[in-house]
C-alpha cells in the first residue's frame, strides 16, 4: 500500500515540480519537505492539506495522512499502555518481593542508638522509619503474616518519639506517642511491648509528678508481664519502687527494689529488643538509685548511694551498645544527691563533676530538673560557708544558663 510519504513524492514527480518549487507553493521550508517526503519526520496537517490542494489530489493525498496519522495515534496509545502495564508489573512484583526486615533493622538500630545519641535526631530517625511502617499497614503493602511485626515496629518507633520528646521537656507530647505505642502493641498482641508501654506511661505521669496516675500504670502493666519472659517485670517494679518513694513509703519502695531482683532472678528469656527497649542490670541499679533519693536519707540514702555508683560503673567497664549516656549521666547527679544526704559535700562535688561540661544539646530535660534540685539542696543553711557547696551550686547554675 503506498504511503502518504511516497504519493506526496509521486504526486510532485507528475507535476514536475521540485522540492523548491512545492516549498513556494505551500509555503514550507524546502529541507523539511525532504524530510516528510523521506518519511523522517511525520507531516504536519497544515502541510499535508495545501499539498493536497495545490497538487490537485482531491482528497486523497490527505485521506492518506489522516489514516497514517490514526496509525500513528494508536501506535503512541499503545506504547503508552504497554509502558505502564510494564511498570504497573514491575511495582506488584516489588511488592510481592516486600518485606519487612530493613525496616525492622532500622528500629533494632534506633533503639541502641538512642542511648548513645541527643533525642532530637532520633526523634527525626525514628518519625521517618515510623512514616514507613505506617505508609505500608495503611496501603496494605505487606506479606499477610508480616502484620502484626509491622505494628510492633510502628509501636516501638512510637515508644522512641515518646522517650525523645520525655527528654526534650514535652510530657503532653511524649503522652500521645506512649498511647499510640499502646495501641499499636494491642493490635500486635504483643505483650512484651504493651508491658514496656506501661512502664513509659508510668515514666511520663512521674516525670509530670502524678505519682498516683503513675502507679496506676504500672498496676496496668503487670497483666502483661509472664514469669520468666524478658525484663518486663522487673523494669515495672523498678517504676513502682520510684512512685513509692515518691510518696514516701520508704518500706514498700525498698520491697518493691527488693521484687525486682527477684524477678531478674527468674527470668529465662531474653527481651525481644534490647537497647532503649531493655532493661539492662546497669538500669536496674540506676533505678533504685533515682528511687530512694527521694526518702529522707539514712539507709535510703545508703543504698541509693551503692546503687548509682553500681549503674555508673556496670555501664562504664559494660559493652558499649548497652551504655546509656544519658541515663549514667543522671546517676552521676543521682549519686551526688545521696551523697549530700549523707552530708558528704566533696564526695558529691566530685560525683556530679563529669555534669558540668555538657554542651547544651547534651542536656535533657531530666538532667536539668535533677540538676536543679541538687543545687538546692546545697543551698540550704546549713551548708552556708561551705566553699565546695557554693562552688558546685554555681557551677550548676551556670550549666543551667
Amino acid at each position: 500500500m503506498t504511503t502518504f510519504s511516497e504519493r506526496l513524492r509521486q504526486l510532485r514527480m507528475e507535476a514536475r515540480w521540485s522540492l523548491a518549487g512545492l516549498a513556494q507553493h505551500i509555503h514550507y521550508d524546502r529541507t523539511s519537505l525532504h524530510s516528510f517526503e523521506t518519511g523522517r519526520r511525520p507531516t504536519p496537517l497544515e502541510v499535508a492539506e495545501r499539498a493536497d490542494d495545490v497538487l490537485g489530489a482531491d482528497g486523497t493525498l490527505l485521506a492518506l495522512w489522516r489514516r497514517e496519522d490514526a496509525e500513528r495515534r494508536a501506535a503512541a496509545a499503545a506504547h503508552r499502555t504497554r509502558a505502564a502495564a510494564l511498570a504497573m508489573s514491575r511495582d506488584l512484583t516489588a511488592l510481592a518481593d516486600l518485606d519487612i526486615s530493613e525496616l525492622q533493622e532500622g528500629v533494632e538500630a534506633t533503639a541502641f542508638d538512642y542511648l548513645a545519641n541527643p533525642p532530637a535526631p532520633m526523634m527525626d530517625r525514628a518519625h521517618v522509619l515510623r512514616g514507613e511502617a505506617f505508609e505500608r499497614l495503611r496501603s496494605g503493602h505487606f506479606r499477610p503474616g508480616d502484620r502484626a511485626d509491622l505494628y510492633v515496629a510502628a509501636g516501638r518507633l512510637s515508644g522512641v518519639l515518646a522517650y525523645a520528646l520525655l527528654d526534650l521537656g514535652d510530657a503532653e507530647e511524649a503522652h500521645e506517642h506512649a498511647t499510640a505505642a499502646g495501641r499499636c502493641a494491642e493490635f500486635a498482641g504483643d505483650s512484651e511491648l504493651a508491658a514496656w508501654v506501661a512502664g513509659t506511661r508510668s515514666l511520663i505521669s512521674r516525670f509530670q509528678g502524678d505519682y498516683g496516675r503513675a502507679l496506676e500504670h504500672i498496676q496496668d502493666g503487670y497483666q502483661w508481664v509472664g514469669s520468666g519472659h524478658g525484663t518486663g517485670e522487673a523494669r515495672l517494679r523498678c517504676g513502682e519502687a520510684q512512685c513509692l518513694a515518691n510518696l514516701g513509703d520508704s518500706r514498700a519502695a525498698n520491697t518493691a527494689l527488693d521484687e525486682a531482683e527477684v524477678a531478674r532472678e527468674r527470668i529465662r528469656r531474653p527481651d525481644s529488643l534490647d537497647g532503649l527497649f531493655g532493661f539492662s542490670r546497669a538500669k536496674q541499679s540506676y533505678y533504685a538509685g533515682s528511687s530512694l533519693i527521694w526518702l529522707q536519707g539514712g539507709h535510703d540514702a545508703e543504698r541509693a548511694a551503692r546503687e548509682a555508683a553500681a549503674a555508673i560503673e556496670l555501664w562504664r567497664t559494660g559493652p558499649v551498645a548497652e551504655r546509656s549516656m544519658d541515663d549514667e549521666r543522671l546517676a552521676h547527679i543521682y549519686l551526688a544527691t545521696a551523697l549530700v544526704q549523707l552530708d558528704d559535700v566533696e564526695g558529691a562535688a566530685e560525683a556530679i563533676q563529669p555534669i558540668l561540661s555538657l554542651p547544651e544539646e547534651e542536656q535533657i530535660s531530666w538532667i536539668a530538673k535533677r540538676a536543679d534540685r541538687l543545687a538546692g539542696m546545697l543551698s540550704a543553711p546549713r551548708y552556708v560557708g561551705n566553699r565546695t557547696a557554693a562552688e558546685t551550686v554555681a557551677a550548676i547554675n551556670a550549666l543551667a544558663a
